[in-house]
């Protein structure tokens, strides 16, 4: 089992900065990959930003050259967003996942982020 408790969501004008952070606990030494996704209303959840316990990162297209996702140990991942633009608006959660026999995927309880035009 893994527990996921984000941090650093909020209002912020377009063009901004935030930055976001996600401490695990549990399993930590399970995870392979951490990473954040978002979602708003009507939606499917989409990725954001992923990194697997090697430091290889995955981005979204529409996030490339804007964001950043890092990982300092095996249990704290954080998501640098910079150029905010209103599109970015969206409640942000935090994923962990573990490969095995399954994929097991956990999730933090979100925070919302909001970029103001």
């Amino acid at each position: 089992q893994v527990q996921l408790v984000e941090s650093g969501g909020g209002l912020v004008q377009a063009g901004g900065s935030l930055r976001l952070s996600c401490a695990a606990s549990g399993s930590i030494f399970s995870i392979n990959a951490m990473g954040w996704y978002r979602q708003v209303p009507g939606k499917q959840r989409e990725l954001v930003a992923a990194i697997t316990s090697l430091g290889s990162t995955n981005y979204a297209d529409s996030v490339k050259g804007r964001f950043t996702i890092s990982r300092d140990n095996a249990k704290n991942v954080a998501l640098q967003m910079n150029s905010l633009k209103p599109e970015d608006t969206a409640v942000y959660y935090c994923n962990a996942r573990i490969y095995g026999a399954l994929i097991l995927d956990y999730w933090g309880q979100g925070t919302q982020v909001t970029v103001s035009s």
